[in-house]
């Protein structure tokens, strides 16, 4: 055999080869992307079962219990003050996609840290976006009158859905504030898995300040969390297969296709 016909025959081997693991490659990531597509709608109707139960049995009795014990929603106390958390995040989020989407004009990569900024930013962005048309759908009435005078359980026993009604006073369901935190926080959770118990801790923290300060009901809360959850975990993934912006030190799933 001469060694040109060694050489044709390796290079066919190689290109065989390359060619089988790319194929193997392609399927499992169907796979894996089948399977997630499955688990979360098994989430949404995880989501949707507990919400139903909670609007049925929970909701009332909590806000009624919150009302009635140290109530501190028009105060300066630790449930307002665990509110107040996730304001900031819609204003910084606008900042970071615009400041980071100016850089990418001129061609610059990005950091790690500067990435998982602006997958977070688009994340909130979709979030934020998705809860105004869904308070619109759903149309419910909020657990105590604290602006404009807004119809309410606790003072007007107006409990329930308004479909298609979702002015001021019909905003309570899904909870924006929380969707907003979930959003950022599931990004984290994927980039920086090692602080994943700091995570956790502020979601559960803003969900407890929104329902403690009577803020939103237990069911608000849940479809929030579920809302901003999605909101990350589908922006991380479109990031990831997108090869969008380039990070230093990092390829996408498309630059190693």
């Amino acid at each position: 055999m001469s060694i040109e016909t060694d050489r044709l025959n390796r290079s066919g081997f190689l290109i065989w080869s390359r060619t089988v693991f790319s194929s193997e490659n392609i399927r499992s990531k169907s796979k894996d992307a089948i399977r997630g597509f499955f688990i979360w709608l098994a989430s949404l109707l995880a989501t949707a079962i507990i919400g139903a139960v909670s609007f049925q049995w929970l909701d009332r009795p909590i806000a009624l219990l919150l009302h009635r014990g140290p109530h501190v929603s028009n105060n300066s106390g630790l449930w307002e003050w665990l509110t107040q958390i996730p304001n900031p995040l819609i204003p910084l989020a606008l900042i970071a996609f615009v400041g980071l989407g100016l850089r990418a004009l001129i061609a610059r990569s990005l950091s790690h840290y500067q990435a998982a900024a602006f997958v977070c930013s688009l994340s909130v962005i979709f979030a934020e976006t998705a809860k105004t048309q869904l308070k619109f759908v759903f149309g419910r009435t909020w657990p105590e009158t604290w602006t404009g005078n807004n119809p309410s359980f606790i003072r007007d026993g107006v409990y329930g859905f308004n479909f298609l009604r979702g002015e001021g006073a019909y905003q309570s369901f899904p909870s924006g504030h929380m969707a907003a935190t979930c959003a950022v926080l599931s990004v984290l959770w994927i980039w920086y898995p090692q602080l994943r118990w700091l995570w956790t801790i502020g979601g559960l923290a803003v969900g407890a300040g929104l329902v403690g300060a009577n803020y939103h009901f237990l069911s608000d809360v849940i479809a929030g969390a579920f809302l901003g959850t999605s909101a990350g975990l589908l922006v991380n993934a479109i990031w990831k297969v997108s090869g969008l912006f380039k990070i230093a030190g990092w390829r996408t799933d498309a630059e190693m296709r």
